[in-house]
């Protein structure tokens, strides 16, 4: 097995849990509120792991520059997300999740245009079952009365996926075309994160964008939490050499047969059958590619 792919695995499985418990976060939430405490909350835990540790003095040490780059990820993150929780909302988890992981697709295209990265024939293969497994749940959806072209929840998600695309590019010139170390892009990413959405927040107040009320709930903890753990394994891989940003993507984003296990038992959702074929597809898609050599 590859070096990276262990990392991106285990960055995989925890952010199949954090789908959940974003999926029960904002659930009967307003999006804007819900952001903003589950990355203080997994930005303050981010911090104290690096404080028991001894290495916070070391993750702090950072130019202006360097500053500068990781807040405009920051921003571009932020963004991306206000648009997945707004879809998360809006549409089945069975949905939302897979059609998220697509993205490795607009990033394949990015990391082919930007770092040349040509995949193996066995990569490509994977690939294409990987994307087919995307399809059929595309297709599912429409069993579920879910227009892909006018549902507003698909609008906010496809955007909120090409934007998290251009973020996974974004990671590779970080952390390894710059070398920055990972957790000095972890630790200001998370900092600059509260800041951009401590900002949309007061936005959003202000201009009372949701007649919600939020409401707290141990979900939008765990959300931070459990997200901050994948981004942990996450930079760790991208910084690794030799890596192809588009398949590390592919493999993070298999989050969604974990999604999809835990989704179909807490929330009930349907045509589960049906679905169970497409993650058929893109387990084997990610099989293939732990195989490749």
């Amino acid at each position: 097995m590859e070096n990276f792919l262990i990392p991106a695995l285990a960055s995989s499985l925890l952010l199949g849990f954090y789908d959940v418990c974003k999926k029960r976060a904002v659930q009967d939430n307003p999006v804007a509120p819900t952001l903003f405490y589950s990355n203080l909350c997994g930005s303050l835990f981010f911090f104290a792991a690096l404080f028991l540790s001894g290495r916070l003095a070391a993750a702090a040490n950072c130019t202006w520059q360097e500053w500068s780059l990781i807040f405009a990820k920051a921003a571009l993150v932020g963004s991306s997300w206000a648009c997945v929780y707004y879809a998360m909302r809006e549409l089945p988890i069975s949905i939302a999740s897979p059609v998220r992981a697509s993205a490795p697709l607009w990033v394949f295209f990015g990391g082919l245009f930007f770092y040349h990265e040509i995949p193996s024939l066995l990569q490509s293969a994977a690939m294409l079952l990987i994307f087919g497994g995307y399809l059929i749940f595309a297709l599912t959806g429409k069993l579920e009365h879910i227009d892909f072209k006018r549902h507003k929840g698909v609008h906010a998600l496809a955007v909120g996926t090409l934007l998290g695309a251009f973020s996974a590019i974004y990671d590779k010139y970080l952390l390894n075309t710059l070398q920055i170390k990972p957790n000095v892009v972890q630790f200001y990413f998370a900092l600059n994160l509260v800041i951009v959405l401590g900002i949309n927040y007061l936005l959003c107040s202000k201009l009372k964008t949701s007649a919600r009320r939020f409401r707290w709930h141990w979900s939008v903890a765990a959300t931070g939490i459990l997200l901050i753990a994948a981004d942990f394994c996450y930079f760790y891989a991208v910084s690794l050499p030799d890596i192809h940003i588009s398949v590390i993507s592919l493999v993070r984003r298999s989050n969604c047969i974990v999604s999809f296990a835990l989704g179909a038992m807490l929330f009930h959702e349907k045509h589960l059958v049906k679905k169970f074929a497409a993650l058929l597809l893109i387990l084997l898609g990610v099989v293939l590619l732990a195989l490749n050599k």
